[in-house]
């Protein structure tokens, strides 16, 4: 694991990323609409890799703010990659009964005495990301966020998502707006996220929309 991250180049992307893993016996264990994850050979770690992922970086610090209250991932590593990406390596993690995961958050909204210091940091790191960057959205209460740790324990986790909606309905009919909010290095794969839960995308509408950007960027000089 720590072997095949260091061998990544400076400029590696989520493309790159994904393929080192895989070469190192990593295999492909599911996809969501921002990232896909790969499990370890032994099973006992994950890496979450997205192509853009504005939300990353805040992501891995409450991991790592929050590790010792032992209500979310152990995080092993974090990484920005080219062009906005975001790699994340974690503790392997399994399902819970939805039940279990809506009382779960049904603490954290109420701020219960068992989560409150995790909530505390929840907010903080939150509240800056709203403050930062543009399109994040509110705290994600999807239940399959909840999960199991290998010991037992429930953890949270991708409570920070960027408002994807507004973003790249933004992206498809003002690029202009796009360009000037989000600097190019940081948004240079945003159409290459996999959209497994509310897709497909086709691949027209992207390359329509990367060709908007790209007349956006131009102009902007």
């Amino acid at each position: 694991m720590d072997a095949t991250l260091a061998a990544l180049p400076a400029d590696a992307n989520h493309r790159t990323a994904e393929r080192a893993f895989i070469d190192a016996g990593w295999t492909r264990a599911g996809a969501g609409d921002w990232a896909i994850a790969l499990r370890a050979p032994d099973g006992s770690a994950a890496v979450r890799i997205s192509p853009f992922d504005p939300t990353g970086p805040y992501t891995a610090e409450l991991y790592r703010a929050a590790a010792h209250t032992r209500l979310m991932p152990e995080l092993f590593a974090h990484r920005r990659l080219s062009g906005g990406g975001d790699l994340q390596l974690m503790e392997w993690l399994t399902p819970v009964d939805p039940a279990d995961a809506h009382a779960f958050h049904g603490l954290i909204a109420t701020r219960d005495e068992t989560v409150a210091e995790l909530v505390d940091l929840i907010d903080s790191i939150h509240a800056r990301a709203l403050r930062e960057l543009p399109w994040c959205g509110p705290l994600d209460t999807n239940p399959s966020n909840v999960m199991r740790g290998a010991d037992g324990r429930l953890v949270v986790m991708d409570l920070f998502y960027a408002d994807g909606p507004a973003l790249y309905a933004t992206a498809g009919s003002d690029p202009d707006v796009l360009v000037a909010r989000i600097p190019e290095p940081e948004r240079r794969h945003l159409t290459e996220i996999p959209l497994a839960g509310s897709g497909p995308w086709d691949d027209a509408s992207r390359e329509e929309m990367r060709r908007g950007i790209a007349a956006a960027d131009a102009r902007r000089g």
